[in-house]
């Protein structure tokens, strides 16, 4: 038992912590999980028309390219702001920090946040917000961008699956008030992954 502890120890003072690989398992359970919650009148955000149709999401076709293991920099001293969105509420967010990685060999960054809200919740006090932007926004994906939720990490390393983005609800119906994404985190690159653009 000592030995297995202390292996674990050195994959964590050595890589900061374990790379996870891309599974396309999970993206597959991702996408049957979101559409039979869309699919479903109790959890569903879409409007009362579309979900009498509503069969599936369209998605990109699933591709490794877009899952990374970032190196999570934790924010100094991060201060309280409030996110806008695309109503008038304006809830309270805290940068928790930069995600550094790279995508066909090249250098992407960033940002995730914490919801003030939310981490005062048993359940997602480890919930960490990504919302991105990229070159297919307002074209193949939804004009405001779109999501990933993720999880504080243990080490310093934290995989982010591209193939898991899915939209705000607002993408859906006008009656949601969805946070927009921040300036920071809009990516020069087209991220052909995730769940596209609705009609």
């Amino acid at each position: 038992m000592k030995t297995i502890n202390a292996l674990a120890l050195l994959l964590v003072f050595n890589f900061g912590f374990a790379q996870k690989k891309f599974s396309k398992a999970d993206v597959e359970k991702f996408q049957k999980k979101i559409n039979s919650e869309y699919a479903d009148p109790k959890t569903s955000p879409l409007m009362a028309e579309d979900l009498k149709t509503f069969k599936s999401l369209d998605f990109f076709p699933i591709s490794e390219t877009y899952f990374v293991n970032a190196t999570l920099v934790k924010a100094k001293g991060g201060k309280v702001f409030e996110m806008k969105t695309s109503g008038t509420r304006t809830p309270k967010y805290i940068k928790y920090g930069t995600l550094n990685f790279k995508i066909n060999g090249k250098p992407f960054q960033l940002a995730v946040y914490q919801s003030l809200d939310l981490i005062v919740q048993e359940k997602y006090k480890n919930h960490l917000f990504l919302p991105f932007s990229d070159l297919t926004t307002g074209k193949e994906s939804y004009i405001g961008g779109r999501y990933i939720d993720l999880e504080i990490p243990k080490g310093n390393t934290i995989a982010v699956d591209f193939n898991q983005a899915y939209n705000p609800y607002c993408a859906y119906n006008y009656k949601y008030s969805c946070p927009l994404v921040p300036q920071e985190n809009d990516l020069k690159i087209a991220i052909k992954a995730g769940v596209k653009t609705f009609h």
